[in-house]
């Protein structure tokens, strides 16, 4: 089987990814630098500590390698407004070192972990792939040049990519007793379960939306799924397939109160919440058009039903002490 460097795999994405690569026979090394990534999270033997700036230690990592899976980088929207030098020198710096050293290696496949950050405040919805390119955050930008300078390696340097524009990831994987472990936490479903724990109410931020119940709109998709597109992708590449870009969605929005009232279902527990005001950009409603996905790779969301996804993140959660029983 081919033998697979996936960077950033001791965090959320990542180490799910991972596990499912595994499970198809997959050779892995996995390459994080553990600042935002667990290593109980790796299975032993297949961590990597290093830094992605650091080319000539990446370099060695990918001899006899066939492609790479690449999800190292910093997340959190919020934080790249306040940061977003830092956010400039980890997502774009950290990738161009990483793509440095591949084609140093002579390894000339790559899945891309991008964001549907790029599309901004969509001017419709479901958002298509040839949706205009908006970011409204540093993050989302950083990701937007990434692409870019992907789309420029595919021309003149023959390196094959697939970027995976993700929407909302959420869930985890029972198989492994792998979930959301981010400080700080700045998911809607761990920090609705971390309410329930510590009975500190949610901030709901803005119920004054153009949606059905006036808060947010968003397509969650269940990780497990998310990593079933990486695995998809890879086959894509490793078969010869060409550079392109997909949504990584399910094509279905759910507002932020819909999903507390499915938590409060699957567990039981009522949760406390207060209305903020609104998030500077955040859209309405963001939700997939995924039909590019589903048609060329025959990738289908199998796990993404809400109830499903909150129960895999609720058992989670209760498995690492994190909230109450």
């Amino acid at each position: 089987m081919p033998k697979i460097l996936v960077t950033g795999g001791a965090g959320y994405i990542g180490s799910i990814t991972t596990h499912h690569l595994l499970h198809r026979g997959f050779e892995v090394i996995v390459a994080d630098d553990l600042s935002r990534g667990h290593r109980e999270s790796v299975p032993a033997g297949l961590l990597q500590v290093v830094r992605l700036q650091d080319t000539d230690a990446l370099t060695q990592l990918l001899q006899g390698v066939d492609a790479v899976v690449h999800f190292a980088g910093v997340i959190a929207v919020g934080e790249s407004t306040r940061e977003p030098e830092f956010y400039y020198s980890n997502n774009v710096g950290g990738s161009l070192s990483l793509f440095e050293a591949m084609a140093r290696a002579g390894v000339a496949r790559l899945v891309f972990s991008s964001t549907a950050a790029l599309y901004g405040n969509p001017e419709r919805v479901p958002i298509p792939e040839d949706a205009t390119i908006a970011p409204v955050s540093p993050y989302g930008e950083s990701k937007a040049i990434v692409e870019r300078i992907l789309r420029d390696l595919d021309h003149y340097r023959g390196l094959r990519s697939v970027c995976l524009r993700y929407f909302n990831a959420c869930g985890a994987e029972p198989a492994a007793n792998l979930g959301e472990l981010h400080e700080p936490e700045t998911h809607l479903i761990p920090l609705l379960l971390r309410a329930i724990s510590t009975g500190a109410p949610i901030k709901i931020f803005g119920d004054d939306y153009p949606t059905r119940d006036g808060t947010c709109v968003r397509d969650y998709i269940h990780v497990a799924d998310l990593a079933e597109a990486h695995v998809m992708a890879l086959d894509h590449l490793l078969s010869g397939g060409a550079s392109d870009q997909f949504n990584a969605g399910t094509g279905e929005g759910l507002t932020v109160m819909e999903v507390l009232k499915a938590v409060e279902r699957e567990t039981g527990k009522a949760i406390p919440y207060e209305i903020a005001p609104r998030r500077e950009g955040d859209a309405a409603e963001l939700v997939a058009d995924s039909a590019k996905l589903r048609r060329a790779m025959g990738w289908q969301p199998k796990r993404s039903g809400l109830d499903e996804i909150v129960r895999d993140a609720w058992a989670f959660f209760q498995s690492a002490g994190r909230v109450a029983q």
